[in-house]
Formats: C-alpha cells, structure tokens, sequence
C-alpha cells in the first residue's frame, strides 16, 4: 500500500483512486475505534498548528477533537496571530511552523495561499478551505455515502446551486471515486469549465459521467444523493440579497427530492439556512443524514493527521 507519509492535501487532484479510499478506509476504521473505545493515541508526542483566516465551528472542533482522540497538541491560530501573507511572507511562515510542529492547517482564503505554505513546508499542510477547494469536506461527504449506500460505484450524486469550492471538491473526488456527478447551477454559477474538465479527464475509464445543466430537476433524475450548500457564502455577504433572487429556483425541497430515487438521501455541508437553499423539511427527512454528514469531519480528519504525519 502506497504510504501518505508527508504528503500534503491541497485539493486531492493529485491523489490515485487507491489513496483515495486509503484514507477512507482509515476513517472507518478510526470512527469503529472511538465507538468501541479502542484506544488509538497513535500522534503522542506530535503537534498541529491551525491556522485559520476563516471562522468555523465544525473544521475547529472536528480537528482539535481529531488531536485529543489521537494525542496530538493542537494549537489554534487566529488571523490577526499570524497574518499570513501581511505580517509575515508566507513562504516564511511555511519553513518557521516547520521547526515547530508536525502538521498545518490551514482555513484561508485564495486556494495559492495554501500552495505557497505548501512549497515552503516540510511538514504535511492540509487545506481546511479554501475560496477554490474544500477537500475534507468532500472526504467526509464520500465517506458519508459509502456507510449510507455501501458502495461509491454507480453512484450518482446530484450537486444542485452553487458552484463553489464544496461543488468543486465533490467533482474533483467524486470523480477519481467512481461517482457519476450532475451539477444544476444558475447561468453563470456554474463550476469553472477548468475543474469540470478535470473530473471529466478522471471518469475516462470508470464509466461514470460528469454533467452539468441549468436545470435542477433534470440533474436529480435517477439521483442517489441530492446535495446543496448556502447561496451566499463567508465573503459574499454584498451579494446576498441578490443571489436570493438568483438561486430561488434552486431550492431543495420535498418536490425536488421526490424527483430523485426514493431512495435518495440529502447532504448539506451545513450551516444550512433553512428556508433558503433548502427546506426545514427536507434537513428533518428521514432522507436527510446532514448530522452523520457533519460527524464524519471527525473522522476523515483524524484519517488525515495519522496518515500524513510522520512517526517514531
């Protein structure tokens, strides 16, 4: 088995298939350790720094909990503790955090950011979201689908709204994963023609099928799984009003889900604004598995951090 050792995760373009489900099956395998109390403090002794321009609760809480459940030290940043890019190069941040810790978060802004810490790093950085991609995220979404549905193969997932950087992972994994993908966005929301191209280059030999349409209703045709996220997100607080408009069309709702298998399950990478991009209704389905969705963050992170960090 190819080891991760040292690797960093910027986006998973550059991860096979195998690594792919590599650090899928270690998040299983971690998830069945903590709900059986099976100790596993593989990372005592070891240090993650979390550098974090962005708020969030779930990416906080699911990495520091992933240190105290494996014995790492976290320690968390804020942006006006580091400034990167602005008090400091960031070139120099990257070799300074390397002689201190063993592993970098990062949750920031541009996505060249996360590659310049990268270049400059030696230890593994793993990007927590960026405006481009948000690769754990999509690790604990296909991990998601492979306890709900058993299989990621002959999948299809329907991504309906934005094409952000959540839509822009769910392409980029999905796709090296054997999941067929529909993307449903507004005329000019659309995921940018580059990542399209790129998961289509990744499906060439698997048989499953990147689409993408203006239309919801024919994206969740035959859907296993319909997923959206916020209309506006963090930095776009300008457009919001107008972006109401925009996507009301968009929303999931019990008509659109009926559309899908009736089978179907609903995923949202949460906060959701209920009433918005999805109804109260459709998050409190027994379709709905949002919350598993949210708690696999833990897992898939925890994944990360034993699999990238060195030991011994």
């Amino acid at each position: 088995m190819t080891t991760l050792t040292g690797r960093h995760i910027l986006s998973l373009k550059k991860y096979s298939p195998d690594e792919l489900n590599n650090l899928l099956g270690t998040a299983v395998d971690l998830k069945s350790k903590i709900k059986n109390n099976v100790p596993h403090k593989m990372l005592e002794g070891k240090t993650v720094a979390m550098l974090f321009d962005k708020p969030s609760s779930r990416t906080r809480i699911s990495f520091e909990t992933a240190c105290a459940h494996t014995g790492a030290h976290p320690i968390f940043l804020r942006p006006d503790e580091v400034q990167v890019g602005k008090r400091e190069p960031i070139q120099d941040v990257g070799r300074v955090l390397s002689g201190y810790v063993d592993a970098i978060v990062i949750r920031t802004f541009e996505h060249k950011n996360v590659e310049q810490l990268a270049e400059f790093s030696s230890v593994p950085v793993i990007n927590a979201l960026t405006d481009e991609h948000h690769p754990m995220q999509a690790l604990a979404d296909y991990m998601t689908v492979l306890e709900v549905k058993a299989r990621l193969n002959d999948i299809k997932l329907a991504y309906v709204g934005d094409g952000n950087n959540v839509a822009n992972s769910l392409l980029i994994v999905g796709a090296k994963l054997g999941v067929s993908i529909a993307v449903a966005s507004p005329e000019g929301y659309e995921p940018s023609e580059r990542i399209i191209a790129r998961a289509k280059l990744d499906t060439q030999h698997g048989g499953q099928r990147i689409t993408v349409t203006n239309d919801p209703y024919e994206a969740v045709k035959d859907a296993d799984v319909i997923y959206t996220d916020v209309w506006a997100s963090m930095g776009q607080e300008e457009e919001y009003i107008q972006r109401l408009n925009i996507f009301k069309d968009y929303q999931v709702n019990s008509a659109l889900m009926a559309a899908a298998k009736p089978a179907a399950v609903f995923m949202h990478c949460l906060p959701a604004h209920r009433g918005e991009e999805v109804t109260d209704e459709v998050v409190e389905s027994a379709q709905s598995v949002v919350f598993q969705q949210a708690e696999n963050r833990l897992h898939t992170a925890k994944a990360a951090l034993v699999s990238l960090i060195k030991r011994g």
